[in-house]
């Protein structure tokens, strides 16, 4: 029998496409995955290469509230149980986590056994369940160089090996970007929920660039839900060529075609801008936890790859600037696309499994 990984991670798109994108490159090499996560990461596991998934007992709660906490603690618990139950079973020859709560049960079970354990931080700011574990596991891997809220310890021996990203997305990486010469094509996208504020506001400042450049474009918008009429209106009565929808499948096919890509500083996102080599104006989301998407965007802002707009700042007039500084410069954004692809670190998925099968029990 070949060799067994529990893959945990988080219901996110962002803590589920790095964790497939490993499981992928296990799967080439001949290993066995089973995924540990909850309700929200299944609606993600559609094509994770897993021959079973986990559901293990997880909760979260907030700082400051007790017995939500004593609450989130008992479930923990109940989770830990059953992880290590399924281990007796399945034996796994290492057990890798990507935060997340649902990640916790999985990873704490695979402690209290003694299995070799890694964990992999998507952010450039540890997370609090990958901040609890650091300290406890056998290999610690992040994709930032650097990891705030990292103790000094944990930062001597994190493995700066990038974001794992799905096949089609590391295809890009020797695609040339080429720089619009007619037709500009835009890229919005808000994180895998999408985001009201990009939703609504980015349609209106499109509509105030200059007619000419308003009948060059070709917007590629994710919207919410609530938002998708708003959207198509707006840009139907600016004149502008769009294609409005909740949800992007094949975010690698509108990667290669776009010459510029708006939209938040999640993990994933800055990862794949920089594996692609495509410049973006980026929008911090303001509530993420620890400001982590700031730091995120900090590494494409100082390689010259990304704009950056914090919400505090940002107006319908101010992004219509921003959009009209860059479309009107193609030199510009050839290098941007040249900065973004500086930073990028496309064989993530495969340094990840290398460190995973070093730690692996024999």
């Amino acid at each position: 029998m070949s060799k067994l990984a529990v893959v945990a991670a988080g219901g996110t798109g962002g803590h589920m496409f790095p964790a497939q994108a490993l499981a992928e490159a296990l799967a080439a090499r001949g290993w066995r995955v089973v995924l540990a996560t909850d309700d929200r990461g299944a609606l993600y596991a559609d094509k994770f290469p897993a021959e079973e998934r986990l559901a293990l007992s997880a909760a979260t709660a907030k700082a400051g509230d007790p017995i939500g906490m004593l609450r989130a603690g008992f479930v923990v618990a109940q989770g830990v149980l059953q992880a290590r139950a399924a281990f007796k079973r399945l034996e796994p020859a290492v057990v890798v986590g990507f935060g997340g709560y649902p990640a916790l049960p999985a990873l704490l079970g695979a402690l209290s056994q003694g299995r070799p354990t890694v964990i992999h931080e998507q952010n450039a700011v540890l997370g609090r369940v990958n901040r609890f574990l650091a300290p406890r596991v056998n290999e610690v891997a992040c994709a930032f160089p650097i990891l705030e809220k990292a103790t000094p310890a944990v930062k001597a021996r994190a493995h700066v090996v990038g974001n794992p990203v799905r096949p089609p997305v590391r295809a890009l990486f020797d695609v040339p970007y080429l720089p619009p010469e007619v037709q500009l094509r835009i890229l919005v996208t808000g994180g895998s929920q999408g985001a009201r504020l990009l939703s609504e506001l980015i349609p209106e400042a499109i509509a105030k660039l200059p007619e000419e450049m308003r009948g060059r474009l070709k917007v590629f918008q994710q919207a919410r839900a609530e938002s998708l009429e708003h959207a198509r209106k707006v840009y139907r009565n600016a004149m502008v060529d769009c294609e409005v929808a909740p949800f992007f499948r094949d975010m690698a096919g509108y990667l290669r075609q776009s010459h510029l890509v708006i939209g938040r500083s999640g993990a994933s996102t800055c990862t794949e801008l920089a594996v692609a080599g495509r410049p973006s104006i980026l929008v911090p989301l303001k509530i993420a936890a620890d400001d982590h998407q700031r730091f995120n965007a900090k590494l494409l802002e100082e390689a010259g790859g990304a704009a950056v707009c914090f919400e505090d700042e940002l107006t319908v007039d101010a992004m219509a600037g921003a959009l009209n500084a860059l479309l009107k410069n193609p030199e510009r954004l050839g290098r941007m696309a040249d900065g973004a692809r500086s930073v990028a670190k496309p064989n993530a998925a495969e340094e990840l499994a290398d460190l995973v099968e070093r730690t692996a029990r024999p």
